[in-house]
């Protein structure tokens, strides 16, 4: 589905070098099918260094030259660069957008045109190519589209389909969700130093027991309340500590964690839409 197409990714950040390494170690592109273009001269030398890919100092020219077109820039820049390229885009063209935020009918209404987006929102463990990623189809975009970021952000990841008005939920809970994750492995550190353990020691056991456990829900497929069960024998440690976090409402914590990061996401789509002129 990707071969002999090429890939444009507008924007050479952290998240572009995740797609891109995914892409080049899944095989499912060589280095001759990804162009690039960004603001920022001496990211583009990194990228032409590392992973011999060639690049446009305009993103007019990368519109052109691409079938495919990754929108990796900050929300705060689309605006501008979409009417950059406007003129350049064509309706045979994917678009995909990894802009937080920006709605595919802004991405529409800028380009002028029926454009062929699919929003998705990823998230930081794309980096380390164990990400979430959750994509949505833009009202003119074909089935083909879509099966095409599937397999672009499969390559980092798992990828989920939403609708697009749950993408603020997306944001809350797995574009958030890491950060609550490493909190969590902080406190959890900090108390087995407290208790004696190294620290090295301490940060093995944590990152170990998070990675395993998250293994165990995803390989076994069962519901993280029946494994929670299953360790928690009764009389046991486990229990004792469970009682601990039933007490202080941990799960309601995070479930307002996620409620709260939700609302601001909505917020700063409704500022995107807003400074639009």
């Amino acid at each position: 589905m990707l071969a002999g197409k090429k890939i444009g990714f507008l924007g050479a950040g952290n998240m572009a070098e995740a797609l891109i390494r995914g892409l080049l170690r899944s095989h499912l592109v060589d280095e001759r099918s990804l162009w690039l273009s960004d603001v920022r001269q001496e990211r583009l030398q990194y990228f032409q260094e590392r992973y011999s890919l060639p690049f446009f100092k305009e993103n007019r020219s990368l519109a052109a030259h691409c079938q495919i077109l990754i929108l990796a820039i900050k929300p705060q820049n689309m605006r501008e660069a979409l009417r950059e390229i406007q003129g350049s885009v064509r309706a045979d063209q994917t678009l995909i957008s990894i802009a937080a935020g920006i709605p595919t009918s802004m991405i529409i209404e800028e380009l002028k045109m029926r454009a062929r987006v699919v929003r998705v929102m990823p998230n930081t463990p794309a980096l380390v190519l164990e990400g979430a990623s959750a994509l949505c189809p833009g009202p003119y975009s074909t089935p083909e589209d879509l099966e095409v970021a599937k397999l672009i952000f499969s390559s980092v990841g798992k990828v989920a389909v939403v609708e697009e008005e749950l993408m603020d939920a997306v944001t809350g809970l797995s574009g958030s969700g890491p950060a609550y994750v490493f909190l969590a492995m902080e406190g959890l550190r900090e108390a087995g130093i407290r208790l004696g353990l190294p620290p090295e020691t301490a940060g093995l056991l944590v990152a170990q027991t998070f990675l395993g456990a998250a293994r165990m829900v995803d390989e076994t497929k069962e519901d993280p309340r029946i494994l929670r069960e299953r360790v928690s024998s009764p009389g046991g440690t486990t229990l004792a500590g469970l009682k601990v976090l039933e007490e202080r409402n941990v799960r309601g914590i995070l479930a307002d964690a996620v409620e709260a990061a939700t609302k601001r996401s909505r917020e700063l789509a409704g500022q995107q839409g807003a400074t639009g002129g």
